[in-house]
């Protein structure tokens, strides 16, 4: 099935950065990117109150490296799958735009930024990287032995936000954890809702999931509740670290994102999918970040 699929593409080229960017979307770090910046910044707010850009920068580095390694190392172990899915099918590592080896090379420097950023910032975050790091590679597996292997994926959004506190302070945060929660339940989700565009695809070729298993409707379903208890747990998060207005108004919004959502994707229509999946969640993050930033700027945070 992969040479045949490989046949009816452009011919074989060895890759490079571009190719490989596109392979690991990299523009989709806007989703959980913004709520690691959330908990940076409260937790410079709480310490002392300035921003601490150096910091800031090896969060960055963090992020996008293990994120970038993810990704990458999800588009390597599912190219077998991809190729027999013709949504996915015009992947790089299925017509070739990129091979096995340089998705790797890739992926492996992505994985020495993300453990260089980590040691740069304290002991115990290059402690913790190996945590981090293993429910990335263990996510593209879930979908072969789990029906839900999007609470692996939450699992492992989850961490950002604890990451991004540790990375400052050094030290355990519950605040952190209620935010990383959100961030796990939110982007699972979502991809609850990506996922049905696949049922039928998934079900020729084995590939579990929670549409696969239980039909649209009840993958639907599932993601309502999934970002009713997100919007819960950012009341939370916002009470347990006295948040002003502003990132109230932040919650406001995306609770009215989350409706909106659900207003466009709906078990039977499925045509407004991306929108929803690319557009509202991209939304979400950056405005519930900006809406921090201003709250914490306006609470004393000095740049």
């Amino acid at each position: 099935m992969l040479g045949e699929g490989s046949a009816n593409h452009a011919p074989r080229k060895s890759g490079g950065v571009p190719a490989f960017l596109r392979l690991v979307m990299i523009e989709h770090s806007v989703f959980a990117l913004p709520f690691a910046y959330i908990a940076a910044l409260t937790a410079m707010y709480e310490w002392d109150a300035n921003i601490h850009w150096g910091r800031l920068f090896l969060v960055t580095l963090a992020m996008v490296g293990l994120r970038t390694f993810a990704m990458a190392a999800n588009r390597i172990i599912d190219r077998e799958i991809d190729a027999r899915n013709p949504r996915t099918a015009h992947r790089e590592l299925v017509t070739g735009a990129m091979s096995v080896k340089h998705a790797w090379t890739g992926a492996l420097i992505a994985l020495a930024v993300f453990l260089g950023a980590a040691a740069l910032l304290n002991p115990l975050c290059l402690a913790l990287a190996p945590v981090a790091v293993i429910p990335m590679v263990v996510y593209p597996y879930g979908k072969r032995f789990t029906n839900f292997p999007q609470a692996i994926l939450g699992l492992a959004q989850a961490m950002g936000p604890v990451g991004g506190w540790l990375a400052i302070t050094g030290s355990w945060s519950w605040e952190a954890v209620v935010l990383g929660l959100a961030v796990g339940i939110w982007i699972g989700g979502f991809d609850l809702i990506y996922a049905c565009q696949d049922v039928e695809t998934d079900r020729e070729v084995g590939v579990k999931s929670v549409p696969a298993r239980f039909g649209i409707p009840a993958a639907i379903w599932g993601a309502r509740a999934c970002h009713a208890v997100t919007t819960a747990l950012l009341v939370w998060y916002a009470t347990l670290t006295d948040a002003g207005a502003f990132f109230w108004l932040g919650l406001l919004i995306v609770a009215a994102a989350f409706v909106y959502e659900h207003t466009i994707v709906r078990p039977h229509d499925l045509t407004r999918l991306n929108r929803a999946f690319f557009s509202v969640n991209g939304f979400i993050g950056i405005s519930l970040f900006v809406c921090a930033l201003i709250d914490l700027l306006r609470r004393g945070l000095t740049l």
